[in-house]
């Protein structure tokens, strides 16, 4: 597997990413301010993220993805490791990610890699999202907020 940017001649993986964020109008207004990193096995896309400068010596993760059929092998876990890399390599000196309160999954994954839950933005989902996600039977309401420092 290989991770690298991708080139602004290049088209984002939008499939991919609407995978993880459902919301074409927030993907596409992230992915304009932001650097797109993909992951690439024999020459197939099977994961993309984006790393969005939010403050001053701060960076977020965002969008972390991996096509379906893969979950479970690790490469979700090297995507955010190499964000944790890139944006140390860029100077940052914090980076933050989120994730919707159901995700049990990720947010076991980002404590994994050093992550440490910092707040709550409640209600964030039913604000900015138009239509109710679900995700195992729990309705994503809530994006919980974790960070890490470099």
């Amino acid at each position: 597997m290989n991770i690298r940017e991708l080139q602004a001649d290049e088209a984002a993986p939008m499939e991919l990413l609407l995978l993880a964020d459902p919301s074409e109008r927030l993907v596409d207004d992230y992915i304009s301010r932001g650097e797109i990193f993909v992951a690439e096995d024999d020459g197939r896309l099977i994961g993309v993220y984006v790393l969005l400068p939010t403050r001053p010596g701060t960076v977020e993760v965002i969008n972390v993805a991996v096509v379906e059929h893969l979950h479970g092998k690790g490469i979700g876990k090297s995507l955010v490791k190499h964000a944790v890399y890139s944006a140390k390599e860029r100077g940052y000196t914090r980076i933050d990610i989120g994730t919707g309160n159901s995700s049990i999954g990720q947010l076991a994954l980002y404590q994994k890699c050093g992550f440490r839950i910092t707040g709550v933005d409640k209600d964030f989902f039913v604000k900015y999202y138009d239509k109710e996600i679900f995700e195992d039977g729990i309705q994503v309401r809530d994006m919980i907020r974790l960070s890490r420092d470099l």
